[in-house]
This record gives structure tokens, C-alpha cells and sequence, in this order.
């Protein structure tokens, strides 16, 4: 029962306090004397019923847990004095010499007298040992977005800093809102943790001011629900309650709140704390976009990386740091030459050129993913690929052959029409990145070499092999014999000339 008896009596004087307060704030210096000096007295008085509820509260729960030794201490006579005074400077400001003062007044007055009629009727029920009826929860609905001065101009979206007020009490809410807008936050407020979801839900908020104690919803589902949803994970909550019980401060900071205020709120630390949970929600969100930028940015490495690199061969540099030399035993090796490109390009600009080579060497690439062919590199016209290198597969050199044959038709068909030589050999070859400044993944070794050998002795339009790969392939493709023919560091071969497949 303590935190409702709190809760009860709390409420109407935090009204008391918090608009007297604002009042006071707002008087210029110099002016309105008489109505600042009253304004004063019932802060004060404010003050110190806070005071006396506090001290009895305590000693009736000191009471409570240990003996009858202390008797209850009875609210009622000090309060409704105070109570009685409160109404009368009330009564005597609405009189003052300045009723322009008080017409401009007026609303928050009659809430402080409201507030004042409602300790008075609390009063007289505790007196009688009756339990203070909680009054109804207004019904307003939930407000949009008050824009503090100065709000655009904090804010990417165009308003400032937004905050969400949810209370059950209407004057709590009127009372803090109005003191967050003139510090120049974009406020909004709902009446309880369903509907503060429910706004959360249509427009996003930097922080919530959550009550505790609520219909429908109160505010520890509330905070349960913002926690458990993703969407909200650095939206900063700071919780409002009337009741100043260690346990349920530690209970809201377990479950993820940033902050605690009791009511009424100090309007200093009330700033002050507001501030700080924006400072650290804009701290985390500048972490979050900062992580994302180094995710984009790594992305865009990786994906430059694997444009250099075999995917695989990338994946094991980035591991650690170097990629172990490796030696394949059955590798088919393609060599493309374009004929009659250098003596072309000698007569053209050197973007017609670029725009010509980029067309056949991305042809190229596509040409060999298709028959799963690793593209090695390429060295001005000359196109590298192989077979069965890191991905192992039945027949290396009949894919190979298949995509030498199929680039030699598309060129046949590009504008310009352009004719390629090829060559391919199969056997062992050496594998591993070369370079430090700029990575290369490369293969080196007599099957290379020969492969180069064939791709130079083959007519244009043809695919060059010697006699040993020939007869792997002759039972799948169409060839011709060159004859013996002289190869650089060979001594003479035996080729063949491959046209088409059977």
C-alpha cells in the first residue's frame, strides 16, 4: 500500500511545486513583486508538505516493520494548514495589482488550487482511516510533437531532440512538457505504456520520460516491451515515479533504463539528466553508424579483394595473413591471343582502345565462369585461364577447350569482328600470390610455359595442342595436324589444330 499512499499524495504536490515553479521562471525581474513573493510562499509550502509526507510515510513504515512503539503520526493538522495557506496566496495573487499578470496566470493557478483541494480531501480521509480513492485517469488522447525555440536546427530530420512523456496524471504530463519544450525539445506525451508503444510504433522518439505507475499498461511492461524490441535498442528511458524505494530504482536500471527522476523533479537535475541520456544515446548511434560504415567499407574491400583474387585464395589471405604455395598435379591451361590488336591499337584513341578490350576481356570472364575456368589474368590482349585448379572436375581440358572454342565465336560476331589464336596444355603447375604492394594470384611452371608455346604456333580461329593432349580429346573434337613444328625450348611437336567439337 505504501507506494499508492506515495503515489497519492505526491502527484498533487509535484503540481503545486512544478507550477510554481514555471511561474516563477516566468515573472521578469523587476516586475510583478507582489505576485513573485506569493508564488514563492507556495513553493515553499510546496516544499515543506514534500517534507512532512516524506517523515510520515517513514515513520509509518518503520511502524509497520517493527513495533507499536511509535505511534502513527496523523498528516492531517499541518497539512490542511498548509494546505489553507496555499489557497489563500492563491486567492490573493488572482486579487494582485497586476491582472494582466494574473489573467496570464490564470490556468496554472487553478491548478495549483486543484492540486491543493486534493491534498485537502486526502487529508480528511487518512484522518479517518479511510483509503484515498485514486481518481480517475483523464481520457485525453495521446498529443503530437510541441516544438521547444531553436528545435529545428538540432535535428537531421528538421526538429529537435524528440522526447515522449508518458503519464497517467494530465497535469504531470501538461506540467512536464511545458518545461521540455521551453528547453527547446520536440515533446509529445501518452497517458500510458500502451499507447506510449503505440507512438513509439508510427513516429521514433531519442527518449522516453516513463511513469511507473499506470492503467492498462504501467511503466515496467512498458520498459520489458521497448527493451525486448530491436527497433528501440538505443532509445534512452529514463522513469518517473513518485516512489523513492531503492529496490524498484535498481529493478528499472536491471531492465534497462538509463535513468531515474522521482517526483517532483528538480528542474536543474531534470535538465541535467536529460542531457546526459541524449549525450549517450548520441554517442551509441554514432557507434552504430560508425560500425556500419567500417561493415560498408569492408564489403567494398572484400569485394575488390575477390576481383583480384580467387575467392577461396582471398578468404585464406585474409585468415592469416598469406597464402601457402600449393602444386596441382592435373591442370588444363588456356593462353587467347586477339589477332592483329597491337597493330590496331597503334591507329586508335587510346579510349576506343580501353573501350574495345574492356568489351572482349569481360566477354572473356563470363565465357570461362561458364565452363568453370578460374581467370589467372590478363597481359595486354592476352587472356589467362585454367581448369581444374581449385575446383577440381573430371575433364579439365575438354572445358577448356569448350570455352577456347566458345570465345573464338563470339568474336567472330563482335563489332569489330575480331579472330582469336589459342592454346591450351594440361599437366602439374605451381600456385601462390606473388607481390606485396599488389597482390597477384599466379601459376607458373612447364605447363604453362607449353601452353603459352601452343597459343603462339596456333592459326587464328583455331585452338593449338600437342600430340599427348590431342589424343585425350580427339574422340570429343575436330582437329587438324600441323606437323612437326619447331617450339621454343621443346625442340619440334607434333600439334594440332582444334576447330570445333563433334
Amino acid at each position: 500500500m505504501k507506494p499508492n499512499l506515495k503515489h497519492e499524495l505526491r502527484t498533487p504536490l509535484n503540481h503545486i511545486i512544478g507550477y510554481s515553479e514555471m511561474l516563477l521562471e516566468e515573472c521578469k525581474p523587476g516586475q510583478d513583486d507582489a505576485c513573485q513573493a506569493s508564488l514563492q510562499r507556495i513553493h515553499d509550502h510546496g516544499l515543506r508538505l514534500l517534507d512532512l509526507v516524506d517523515r510520515c510515510l517513514a515513520s509509518i513504515h518503520g511502524t509497520d516493520s517493527a513495533s507499536n512503539a511509535n505511534p502513527r503520526p496523523s498528516l492531517s493538522p499541518e497539512l490542511e494548514t498548509r494546505v489553507g495557506q496555499i489557497l489563500m496566496e492563491v486567492e490573493e495573487f488572482r486579487g494582485a495589482k497586476d491582472p494582466s499578470g494574473a489573467c496570464a496566470y490564470a490556468q496554472d493557478l487553478a491548478r495549483i488550487a486543484l492540486a491543493a483541494d486534493r491534498l485537502k480531501i486526502l487529508a480528511t480521509t487518512l484522518t479517518h482511516g479511510g483509503q484515498p480513492k485514486r481518481p480517475t485517469p483523464p481520457t485525453s488522447q495521446t498529443r503530437r510533437f510541441r516544438k521547444g525555440p531553436g528545435s529545428t536546427a538540432s535535428h537531421p530530420e528538421g526538429v529537435g531532440p524528440r522526447l515522449l512523456v508518458v503519464d497517467d496524471d494530465e497535469g504531470n504530463r501538461e506540467m512536464l512538457t511545458r518545461r521540455l519544450v521551453r528547453l527547446g525539445y520536440a515533446v509529445r506525451s501518452a497517458s500510458n505504456g500502451l499507447q506510449a508503444l503505440a507512438e513509439l510504433g508510427s513516429e521514433p522518439a531519442d527518449l522516453v520520460l516513463l511513469d511507473l505507475q499506470m492503467p492498462e499498461m504501467d511503466g515496467f511492461e512498458a520498459l520489458l516491451r521497448i527493451r525486448a524490441n530491436a527497433q528501440w535498442a538505443t532509445l534512452a528511458v529514463i522513469i518517473l515515479s513518485a516512489s523513492s524505494d531503492i529496490e524498484r530504482v535498481a529493478r528499472c536500471i536491471e531492465l534497462g533504463a538509463e535513468d531515474y527522476l522521482p517526483k517532483p523533479f528538480n528542474p536543474v537535475l531534470l535538465q541535467a539528466r536529460i542531457a546526459a541520456c541524449l549525450e549517450r544515446k548520441l554517442l551509441r548511434d554514432r557507434e552504430v553508424t560508425h560500425l556500419q560504415q567500417i561493415q560498408e567499407e569492408q564489403r567494398r574491400s572484400d569485394a575488390l579483394l575477390h576481383a583480384i583474387l580467387p575467392r577461396e585464395i582471398a578468404t585464406e589471405l585474409k585468415t592469416t595473413d598469406r597464402v601457402r604455395p600449393t602444386r596441382f598435379d592435373h591442370v588444363a591451361v588456356l593462353f587467347t591471343d586477339i589477332v592483329g590488336f597491337t597493330t590496331w591499337c597503334g591507329r586508335e584513341p587510346a579510349e576506343r582502345v580501353h573501350h574495345e578490350l574492356q568489351s572482349l576481356v569481360e566477354s572473356f570472364e563470363q565465357i570461362a565462369e561458364r565452363h568453370g575456368l578460374e581467370k589467372i589474368k590478363t597481359i595486354g590482349d592476352s587472356f589467362m585461364a585454367t581448369a581444374g585448379l581449385l575446383h577440381p572436375m573430371a575433364d579439365p581440358a575438354l572445358a577448356t577447350v569448350c570455352c577456347g572454342l566458345e570465345m573464338i565465336e563470339h568474336v567472330r560476331g563482335h563489332h569489330p569482328a575480331w579472330q582469336i589464336r589459342a592454346g591450351i596444355h594440361v599437366g602439374p603447375v605451381s600456385a601462390g600470390v606473388v607481390g606485396r604492394m599488389k597482390y597477384q594470384y599466379d601459376v607458373w611452371g612447364d605447363t604453362v610455359n607449353t601452353a603459352a608455346r601452343m597459343e603462339q604456333a596456333a592459326p587464328a580461329g583455331t585452338i593449338c595442342v600437342e600430340a599427348l593432349v590431342w589424343n585425350g580429346l580427339a574422340s570429343h573434337c575436330v582437329g587438324t595436324a600441323l606437323g612437326p613444328i619447331p617450339i621454343k625450348g621443346k625442340g619440334s611437336l607434333d600439334l594440332f589444330a582444334i576447330v570445333a567439337l563433334r
